[in-house]
């Protein structure tokens, strides 16, 4: 049995982690991961208002009445998000693991701190974990360059950025970025970190909220097929390649790119027919490298229990060969 401070914190079976993704981290994946034993993360900013916030966490305790989480990502926006509203419902109802990313979560730590909820803040450098840590958060979450979303501007892949991360800071980290199967989760314990999250994996699985064609779109891209964008913005993301990532890209290299142009081809709403419709060149398609490892479409409690069996018999055989 794998069983880390992260497991312990979070009162998980596994050290597994789904983290907070937007337009698929509803309450059919975030149930199936909790009753798979791992730690889902429900997407507040999915969720149009508070009100509809409240009504998905009842939602998935409908369909289970394991642990889970709810992600909010703090960004700068056109239009205000009432993030103090959001905050209050994620209190009110009971949740006691948060996920922030995004912007300093600081504001919002004394009222999380008060109703007793443990917060793991997503982080792509060593510097911001070190500065998570600084101001109250339980766990860090370490985005390796590999990562679909936005990997930061670094770009300091997990081989390196895990054990620089352990090295830094004394609170659970887990490793993100890359990881899909049992071989990334024995090697994410070895370089420090205490689990790891997943967020393209878990997308590629049968209880997750997007079309069955996106999934297999992501089946058989390869390692290959990601691209990288709004580096001229830097707010770099990791998307998959398609027409419109290859416009984006376009654009940018002029060098003359302003986010006036860029707006219509980056709309989340645009991406969120992507995964809903499977219109594949309407808008972006977040997606990180590990595609290149993603050969199936499991359930989450497969996917959970194939993860846990493999590393245990990597770390009890073959490492443990090696040494002998």
């Amino acid at each position: 049995m794998l069983q880390t401070r992260v497991t312990e914190l979070f009162d998980v079976e596994y050290p597994i982690v789904q983290g907070g993704m937007q337009w698929v981290g509803r309450a059919e994946l975030i149930s199936a991961v909790a009753n798979a034993g791992a730690l889902g993360f429900l997407t507040a900013l999915t969720q149009p208002s508070p009100e509809d916030l409240e009504k998905e966490i009842a939602r998935t305790r409908e369909m289970t009445n394991k642990p889970f989480g709810v992600n909010l990502t703090i960004m700068p926006s056109l239009k205000p998000v009432p993030y103090e509203e959001y905050v209050q419902v994620i209190i009110e109802s009971g949740i006691k693991a948060v996920e922030t990313a995004g912007r300093n979560p600081e504001p919002f730590m004394p009222a999380f701190k008060e109703a007793g909820i443990k917060v793991i803040h997503k982080c792509t450098s060593v510097r911001h974990s070190v500065k998570a840590e600084a101001i109250g958060c339980d766990a860090v979450s370490i985005d390796g360059f590999e990562c679909a979303g936005h990997p930061g501007e670094d770009d300091i892949p997990a081989l390196v950025l895990i054990p620089a991360t352990a090295d830094q800071v004394k609170i659970p980290l887990v490793a993100s970025g890359g990881f899909a199967d049992g071989r990334g989760l024995a090697a994410a314990l070895a370089l420090g970190a205490e689990g790891i999250n997943m967020g393209t994996r878990f997308m590629v699985t049968q209880e997750a909220p997007i079309h069955e064609e996106i999934k297999q779109v992501l089946v058989d891209a390869s390692e290959r097929d990601t691209a990288l964008i709004l580096r001229s913005q830097r707010n770099t993301g990791r998307v998959y390649r398609n027409s419109v990532a290859d416009k984006v890209i376009e654009i940018e290299a002029t060098g003359e790119a302003t986010m006036a142009d860029l707006g219509p081809l980056i709309s989340g709403q645009k991406g969120r027919q992507v995964l809903e419709q499977a219109e594949i060149d309407k808008g972006l398609l977040y997606a990180g490298m590990v595609v290149g490892l993603i050969n199936d479409v499991p359930s989450c409690k497969e996917l959970v229990e194939r993860i846990v069996a493999d590393a245990e018999a990597i770390i009890n055989q073959r490492m443990a060969a090696a040494v002998a």
